[in-house]
C-alpha cells in the first residue's frame, strides 16, 4: 500500500503545472504592458473599435480612447508576443485610418484590467 501511494505522488502533476502560466512573485513571466499614442487621421475612422477587436482577438486587456488633440491613446497588457502584434497593427490601424506616428512606451505589467474597453475621451 505504501508503494502505491508513493507512485501516485510521483506521477501526479505539480501544483505549478496545474496553475496555468507560471507566475513568479505575483507577475506572470512574459507579460508586458504598452502605452501607445497614435497620431494621424485616427479619429472618426473606427480606430478605437478596430483596436478593441484586434486586442480582444489577441487576448489582451486594457483600454483605448480618443484624445482632445486628435490622437488615439491605448494601453494594453498581455503576453509579450501578442502585445507586439498589437503594436504592429497600430502602425497602420484599420484601412480607413492614416497613421503618421506611434509614440510607444513599454511599462511593467500590472494585471489591473479584466478586458479591453473603449473609454470616453480624456
Amino acid at each position: 500500500m505504501q508503494r502505491h501511494r508513493a507512485e501516485h505522488f510521483q506521477t501526479r502533476p505539480s501544483a505549478l503545472a496545474l496553475a496555468g502560466p507560471l507566475r513568479l512573485y505575483g507577475c506572470a513571466m512574459g507579460q508586458k504592458r504598452i502605452h501607445l499614442v497614435v497620431r494621424g487621421r485616427v479619429q472618426d475612422v473606427f480606430f478605437r473599435a478596430s483596436a478593441q477587436r484586434e486586442a480582444r482577438r489577441l487576448g489582451l486587456t486594457g483600454w483605448v480612447r480618443n484624445r482632445p488633440d486628435g490622437a488615439v491613446e491605448l494601453i494594453a497588457e498581455g503576453e509579450e508576443d501578442q502585445v507586439k502584434d498589437l503594436l504592429a497593427w497600430a502602425q497602420h490601424g484599420p484601412s480607413t485610418a492614416r497613421v503618421d506616428k506611434v509614440d510607444t512606451r513599454w511599462r511593467s505589467y500590472t494585471g489591473e484590467f479584466a478586458d479591453f474597453r473603449i473609454m470616453n475621451e480624456t
